[in-house]
């Protein structure tokens, strides 16, 4: 309590914790809002919100959050092209700037060089780090065949046999390489989010925030009357 005049106090503190606490809410609701946007994203995982200690004094600052690296639904397409992973990890994507991305989104393309793409122009790295290439670019993409293990071999008319073509690279969160037979050709990873869990969530957290919203209305309003009644003594 901080001493105004004429024996009037008013609670700075409490006053300050409301604001923070809205606006904590307002973020964690944030992070939910994604994931129900997320939904429909192949390969999104998603985001649980992590409030750490004396979020009171902290607000929006004691926020993170964390990823929940279950696999999503796993559906079909019958594309070769398409590669889902049915156990944990990563694929590895290089993007233009030399920077290397983390994606569990298998949908991939080639270009006219051979070279194997994500949707949006990553180039896929192998199990050693290199980018992917095609020894040649067959004429029909039914031609690629891709294993458990990440093999990629591609069908040549003229020697009736397989040329191997690479491994596609899976690694854990960290970037190391995991030994993981998990590799499906054919399928995607939909998305791992619960929409119901979501709106549950969402909703308990509109109560949070309406209530923490009412108690900076009281708290601001006492403190107006306060500055009002100094005013006139």
């Amino acid at each position: 309590m901080n001493p105004l005049a004429a024996g009037i106090n008013f609670d700075g503190n409490g006053l300050a914790q409301s604001i923070n606490a809205v606006q904590l809410e307002m973020n964690i609701m944030d992070i939910f809002a994604q994931n129900i946007v997320g939904f429909d994203k192949v390969g999104y995982q998603r985001k649980e919100a992590v409030v750490s200690s004396f979020a009171e004094y902290l607000g929006a600052g004691a926020l993170s959050y964390s990823t929940d690296t279950q696999v999503g639904r796993i559906a079909v397409t019958e594309n070769p092209l398409d590669v889902a992973l049915s156990d944990k990890g990563y694929f590895q994507v290089l993007n233009d700037d030399g920077s290397i991305e983390l994606t569990r989104d298998g949908r991939f393309k080639l270009d006219k060089d051979g070279n194997l793409l994500t949707q949006k122009n990553q180039r896929v790295l192998s199990a050693g780090g290199a980018p992917l290439v095609l020894p040649f670019v067959p004429d029909n993409v039914d031609k690629i065949t891709i294993g458990l293990d990440g093999k990629i071999g591609v069908f040549d008319s003229e020697s009736r046999g397989l040329v191997p073509a690479g491994i596609i690279g899976v690694v854990s969160e960290d970037g190391s390489i995991v030994a993981s037979n998990c590799v499906r050709q054919g399928y995607v990873e939909n998305s791992n989010v619960s929409l119901e869990r979501e709106y549950i969530e969402i909703a308990n957290h509109r109560r949070f925030l309406a209530a923490n919203s009412k108690m900076f209305k009281i708290q601001n309003a006492k403190l107006s009357n306060a500055i009002q009644t100094l005013g006139r003594v």
